[in-house]
């Protein structure tokens, strides 16, 4: 489905793939099921169609939490349009050959099969004598400058439709199409004019230089979508700049770069990732000479809301023993857990047996029941029914035992079968199937089976920490999985992404900063108004602007009207006591918000958990009275105030205690 002049052609087509079209000898489509990033054209052709439509949304946010999309976009450009085209591109070039070095190192780390960026470089139109007004010799010649070596025999190509291979000052520049670009991994430069706005998807292709024009922005933001997911479709947390694409428009300035940043917040064209320029999007290192702060952070914990969908404590359970025998961290973990879960099952089968409520069930299962009606022929006179019952078909039980399965998982119900293999085997399956049925039986074996998976984490975690990163993440997206939020270890990234404007303030102490050792920030007024006071402490050795919904933040979450949602306190301070440190959680918060008392709630519940990891844990607001304004808090990490804020259930109660407790 496309826009522009194939619109209509497109539309055309779809309709009679879906309508039907005689002439074509097409019939109408009985059922459709489409997957699409951008649905729009399609649901406007479904208008006017017979067919009934059921649409499942799916979140943008959701997308970009899986990990399949990269999480930026870096636009560079001049403050003013300008004709140094070439020093844009070898400034992306540079950045070509970075990310080429920094994928080798992080590839070689996690013992991940070589990721090879692609710089993709978009030249212009030409004429009836001319290819393209771009000088291509030139281009690779700025190229092979940045990356301090000649480019090598087929490291080149282009996707221009009106030619073959080129002749380039002495290079061969191969033609090749659009689709087999990510397959090839000898190629790291492609030259393009328009051939990639369609049909074309290249996880490779992290930085893109384009020559064209400044009213081409909403073209060139349709094509940046095509390059944002993620090479090893997850998101990368050693390295916060390898989950950036970048954009180099020497054409642009800041006025027209806002229309490719318009551009690409229309979702319908392209898939969710912040865009902004690369002046303000920046990836900030740790500060040298911090390991002791950061080592102190790890004795932290977070929560994860909703990052992952709920599974039950079973199939969590089987998975993670799995894993650690796969991973070589516990060789017996999985043998063990079979063996662990199948004396459950017998336990609960043994527990229907003991209340009776097992033979009823069993014979539902084995034996079916018949009645007989007899109609004498021409009249409507029915002779007395008779009834009786027969033997249920062994493929019948065959099917309810794999039904069964289902709800155990992980062939659970195969493995109570061989372990009982001496008996009558269509017994045992019926005692699988029985139990299956059984919603209060099944409620204790997942729960043994929780307590069992908290235990073998506990017992493993350190093992599981040192694994390579996406083996870890594994692990962690089962601690995750369930119903309700469950607590991680927090661990802080070698680097992470940040956003600020060149002209912020400077603040001193920022755990992480940019390669000048400057940390620059606008922080709120309250956020900045707390934090002067905080560094005016000569013990306060790091703080971090725990900014909101990263995948490194600090969570904590929180009840309201029913539901469960996140917070994420505003400052993390690191403050050294004697000969260790001690970490402080504060939360300056408006007290007109209708959450403050539910924030306040959630916070002692976190202190009462968790408050011995802890120095302080404050709730923070802003008071005037006759001696002026300060910064009140209520330190909430006290079991006195824990026992005062549980059972809160208004904004007033928690104003009556600041007005009490709060300094």
């Amino acid at each position: 489905m496309t826009s522009g002049r194939g619109a209509q052609a497109a539309r055309t087509l779809m309709q009679r793939f879906l309508l039907g079209h005689a002439e074509s000898g097409l019939v109408k489509m009985p059922l459709v099921i489409g997957v699409s990033a951008t649905p729009k054209r399609f649901m406007d052709l479904l208008e006017h169609a017979p067919h009934t439509v059921h649409k499942v949304a799916i979140p943008a946010e959701e997308v970009r939490k899986s990990g399949l999309l990269k999480d930026r976009i870096l636009i560079h450009h001049p403050e003013s349009a300008t004709t140094a085209e070439m020093g844009l591109l070898e400034e992306a070039a540079r950045r070509w050959n970075q990310m080429t070095m920094a994928w080798g190192a992080y590839c070689k780390d996690e013992q991940e099969a070589t990721v090879w960026p692609v710089l993709v470089v978009q030249v212009e139109n030409g004429t009836d004598r001319q290819l393209t007004k771009t000088d291509l010799a030139d281009a690779l010649t700025v190229i092979e400058s940045a990356v301090g070596r000649r480019l090598h025999e087929g490291e080149v190509a282009h996707a221009l439709h009106d030619t073959g291979d080129l002749d380039v000052g002495g290079r061969r520049v191969r033609k090749v199409e659009a689709s087999r670009i990510d397959g090839d991994k000898n190629i790291g430069v492609v030259f393009f004019k328009t051939s990639l706005s369609t049909g074309w998807d290249c996880p490779r292709a992290e930085v893109m230089m384009s020559f064209r024009r400044a009213e081409d922005h909403t073209y060139i933001a349709q094509l940046l979508g095509r390059m944002v997911r993620t090479p090893l479709a997850r998101r990368i947390e050693k390295d916060a700049a390898l989950n950036d694409v970048h954009l180099f428009l020497p054409y642009f300035d800041t006025q027209a770069v806002q229309g490719v940043v318009a551009a690409l917040h229309n979702q319908e064209e392209v898939p969710p990732a912040e865009a902004g320029s690369g002046r303000d999007l920046v990836v900030l290192e740790r500060r040298d000479g911090t390991d002791a702060l950061f080592a102190a952070l790890d004795e932290l914990v977070t929560y994860r809301v909703n990052a992952a969908r709920a599974q039950s404590p079973l199939r969590r359970f089987m998975a993670m023993s799995r894993s650690l025998t796969v991973d070589e961290i516990d060789e017996d973990a999985w043998a063990q857990a079979k063996v662990q879960i199948v004396n459950w099952m017998g336990e609960r089968v043994a527990a229907l047996k003991e209340e009776g409520r097992f033979e009823a069930a069993a014979k539902a299962i084995t034996h079916v029941g018949l009645r007989t009606l007899a109609v004498q022929n021409g009249t409507t006179v029915a002779e007395p029914g008779a009834e009786y019952q027969i033997g249920a078909s062994s493929v019948d039980i065959d099917r309810l035992f794999e039904e069964a399965g289902r709800a155990f998982s992980h062939g659970l119900q195969m493995e109570y079968w061989r372990a009982h293999a001496e008996r009558d085997a269509v017994e045992v399956k019926v005692e699988a199937i029985v139990l299956a049925r059984e919603a209060a039986q099944m409620s204790e074996l997942e729960k043994h089976a929780g307590a069992a998976f908290d235990a073998l984490y506990d017992q493993h975690k350190k093992a599981i920490h040192k694994l390579k990163e996406h083996r870890r993440t594994t692990y962690e997206k089962l601690r995750l999985a369930t119903a309700t939020p469950n607590e991680v270890p927090w661990r802080l990234p070698d680097s992470i992404d940040f956003r600020r404007k060149p002209a912020d303030p400077i603040w001193d102490r920022h755990l992480f900063v940019e390669s000048n050792g400057q940390f620059r920030a606008e922080l709120g007024t309250w956020e900045a108004g707390v934090l002067k006071e905080e560094l005016a402490n000569e013990n306060v050795v790091g703080w971090l602007r725990n900014v909101d919904r990263k995948p490194w933040s600090l969570e904590i979450p929180y009840d309201t009207g029913g539901d469960v949602r996140p917070m994420f306190p505003d400052l993390v301070v690191v403050r050294k006591k004697g000969p260790s440190f001690e970490v402080d959680i504060l939360e300056p918060h408006d007290p007109s918000l209708s959450d403050n008392f539910e924030k306040a709630v959630g916070l002692a519940r976190f202190a009462q958990k968790h408050g011995a990891l802890c120095g302080r844990i404050q709730l923070i607001r802003k008071h005037s009275n006759a001696g002026g304004e300060h910064y009140a808090r209520l330190e909430i990490n006290q079991a006195s105030t824990i026992k005062r804020l549980l059972p809160m259930t208004s904004n007033p109660q928690l104003d009556d205690l600041f007005a009490e407790l709060a300094k």
